[in-house]
């Protein structure tokens, strides 16, 4: 369905859904794969309630050097810091493995790995 609604079964799921459900529902980092946590909140008298620990999810663009343009990303902000350790958004992609990497981070990473194989002379 479209607006956030869910699709009856069986029913094709347009790129708008897809889109909607990914930047608005999704906490979840594109890159680390961080999510929501769960825990309680303790009282002074031991009392436990449920609550929810939630990612610092940013709406942000990175430049990749090898496709020469910005790349709009949903990153938590630890891994801003750990993009920035390894060297830069293609350098993080490169030498993180495909299981530890979300669907649009793994988009990016062939969209790399295709840019930097297009730069190489053929031998």
């Amino acid at each position: 369905g479209c607006f956030g609604l869910p699709a009856p079964p069986g029913a094709a799921v347009s790129n708008l859904d897809a889109e909607y459900w990914t930047r608005t529902m999704s906490r979840r980092c594109d890159f680390t794969q961080t999510g929501v946590q769960t825990g309680n909140n303790v009282s002074h008298a031991n009392n436990r309630t449920r609550r929810r620990f939630l990612p610092n999810i940013q709406d942000t663009s990175m430049l990749s050097d090898a496709l020469g343009e910005m790349v709009s990303v949903r990153v938590a902000a630890k891994a801003i810091r750990t993009i920035d350790k390894r060297g830069g958004l293609d350098a993080f992609l490169l030498s993180t493995s495909d299981d530890k990497l979300g669907p649009n981070a793994l988009k990016v990473k062939r969209r790399v790995r295709k840019a930097l194989k297009k730069r190489q002379p053929a031998a």
